[in-house]
């Protein structure tokens, strides 16, 4: 995103209406494997969670069913630092699944007609 940033890292009131919610935060950079240790709000790098790659494929579903569950209410009730840690571990969370199935399934009654 290109424009004025105000001093907080936020883009201004209406720059933000176009912006999607990865945008409007300052600890997302675009990219979801963004190491937000580094520059963000824990700087020990110990953020919540398991690593992803050490969860048995049961526990990875039922980390994955339960951030889909609480998506909406996190997006729109969280605080940004809720909402960033949100978007990191579904991202982690996510890009691990795909990399343990890339054969995945996928249902034909899941896709658009062309």
């Amino acid at each position: 995103m290109t424009g004025p940033v105000r001093q907080d890292g936020f883009p201004p009131r209406d720059a933000a209406v176009d912006a999607s919610p990865e945008q409007r935060l300052p600890e997302w950079d675009g990219d979801h494997l963004h190491d937000m240790a580094a520059t963000g709000p824990d700087p020990e790098g110990d953020l919540p969670g398991v690593d992803p790659a050490e969860l048995a494929d049961e526990d990875l579903i039922r980390e994955l069913r339960s951030l889909h569950r609480t998506r909406l209410d996190t997006l729109r009730h969280a605080a940004d630092s809720a909402l960033a840690n949100h978007l990191r571990r579904t991202a982690e969370l996510e890009t691990e699944y795909l990399a343990r199935h890339p054969g995945r399934e996928v249902d034909p009654s899941r896709l658009r007609d062309a």
